[in-house]
């Protein structure tokens, strides 16, 4: 659209120019296209506003719209997919504390309080002094095997590749987590300049097709895992096993994004469609995959390895459990992904209709490793649409240790769910490999708001940790919050998920005939 403006005032001048030598009448349009095409070359200069630059003249619509809020903004701009006002007030409020703005709102409650599935925390009449709060709390994770251990923030960026997001996308999430110390992952498309060039701290994730670590038949490379592990700002190391957006399906790099610069990341042939494989090839049993693990944390000089998945056939989980004990290796995290998640493109059956919600999911394996009395020797992360510190506080209740954020962060930069992630044509520069459009996110300005809203979002976290009463995050439980499940009955998190007890299923006559050597 940029170059299209251009053009179009080029030609308009020279035209006006040409036609004014035998009609000088004509010069009179000057007089109505000059402040247009002044107007256009200043909001292509400013940096502030990825849609204007992008978009000249015409992407003011979306600003002057947004001065009218709240109801015509949020009724053309801001209404999701299924029209729900949680996520209407959600996406307000990650806008707001990206650019510090003033995030409170007047006349309560946006929703119906009694409508099935209101949630809310039991607050105490003594709260906690929120000054007196640690308002940086940290998470190390590293298990006995862990020579590198991580200390890592309670909410991070999640997944999201460089491919699919723009290189200034990339390096604006970056940024933000170098100046928010956080922590930010990669995503199964491999490791870039762009991801280094900041100096924010990195989780490194492996996926199906290996990229960045493979060979020329796209099997895994020891030597190349080796060499890119080696670099100081690679923390740990995340082997996804599936993602939330399409579990069992397999991720897809469309060939209009693989450029030669990314086939080179990812060792495959640029301009041709790459996919993942839906399972890897790398190892074939629960027994295998523990195997895989320590091999990685060997080769990465013990630093942390885990694995990320979404919860499928739970059988297959306490398969990994047993596995882990048979062999006596375990992974130091494991991020767990809603079947809600995931900010690429998928098939709509696949992000609708296929894996756990991050809730149940979370309650499952918290469980699961507590009957196994393994807990204490894995971190959780939590990862399926994480994005105020309510639900940094109700992941923490259900079993998680820290929390990632990936469409939160993308909104941070300048994301309005335009839903062209797949097309090339993100009209922020956020997901799209055109350079023209991508020049519109400038990085100096959006890193900042990834900053701006991480620590506004933390520092929510912790007044709702204070109001509850509680000296720290991580000793919420699930019986401080509540859900209407039918309009005249509440339940407690540990009602509607009871807990387990610990090494409550190592005995388990039903969990016998799981076998560790397939799956």
């Amino acid at each position: 659209m940029a170059k299209g403006f251009i053009i179009f005032s080029c030609v308009s001048l020279l035209l006006i120019i040409a036609l004014g030598y035998y009609f000088p009448w004509v010069y009179w349009l000057l007089i109505l296209l000059l402040p247009v095409i002044i107007m256009g070359l200043l909001d292509m200069m400013q940096t502030k506003h990825a849609i204007i630059r992008n978009y000249p003249v015409v992407g003011r619509m979306r600003y002057w719209m947004e001065a009218l809020r709240p109801k015509i903004y949020q009724y053309f701009v801001e209404s999701d997919i299924d029209g729900s006002p949680v996520n209407r007030v959600d996406r307000s409020t990650i806008y707001q504390r990206a650019k510090r703005e003033l995030d409170t709102q007047p006349f309560g409650t946006q929703f119906n309080v009694y409508a099935e599935g209101y949630e809310w925390m039991a607050h105490s009449i003594q709260p906690r002094d929120f000054e007196s709060m640690n308002k940086n709390p940290r998470v190390t994770i590293g298990g006995s095997d862990c020579l590198q251990p991580y200390s890592a923030s309670i909410f991070n960026v999640s997944a999201m590749s460089y491919g699919s997001l723009s290189s200034n996308a990339v390096e604006a999430l970056n940024g933000g987590a170098r100046i928010g110390n956080f922590a930010h992952n990669t995503g199964e498309g491999g490791i870039s300049d762009f991801h280094l060039k900041q100096g924010g701290d990195i989780i490194w994730q492996i996926g199906t097709g290996y990229f960045g670590c493979r060979d020329d038949n796209g099997n895994f490379s020891d030597s190349l895992f080796a060499e890119k592990c080696a670099l100081p700002q690679i923390k740990m190391i995340e082997l996804k096993l599936s993602q939330g957006a399409k579990p069992g399906h397999g991720g897809i790099l469309p060939a209009a994004k693989n450029t030669p610069e990314i086939a080179a990341i990812r060792h495959v042939k640029p301009h041709t469609t790459v996919f993942s494989p839906p399972y890897h090839k790398a190892f074939g049993s629960p027994r295998e995959m523990m195997l895989f693990i320590k091999r990685l944390r060997d080769l990465s000089k013990g630093k942390p390895v885990g694995f990320k998945l979404c919860i499928g056939q739970q059988r297959e989980f306490y398969a990994i459990c047993k596995a882990m004990q048979a062999t006596n290796i375990y992974p130091d995290f494991i991020t767990v992904d809603g079947g809600e998640g995931g900010t690429g493109a998928a098939p709509p059956e696949f992000s609708n209709s296929v894996g756990m919600p991050l809730m149940d999911a979370l309650a499952f394996v918290h469980d699961t490793l507590t009957g196994f009395d393994i807990r204490n020797r894995i971190k959780i992360i939590a990862s399926g649409k994480v994005l105020t510190g309510y639900h940094i506080l109700r992941a923490l209740a259900l079993g998680a240790d820290t929390c990632n954020s990936a469409r939160a962060m993308m909104m941070a930069i300048g994301c309005i769910q335009a839903l062209l992630c797949n097309t090339n044509r993100c009209p922020t520069g956020v997901a799209t490999q055109d350079k023209w459009l991508a020049a519109g996110l400038v990085v100096d300005d959006k890193k900042h708001r990834v900053a701006n809203y991480h620590r506004d979002t933390i520092e929510s976290a912790i007044e709702l940790t204070a109001a509850i009463g509680l000296a720290d995050p991580h000793h919420i439980t699930r019986k401080h919050i509540f859900r209407r499940v039918f309009m005249n009955q509440v339940r407690t998190f540990e009602d509607i998920y009871p807990s387990t007890k610990k090494g409550q299923l190592l005995d388990a006559q039903h969990l016998e005939e799981i076998s560790i050597e397939n799956w």
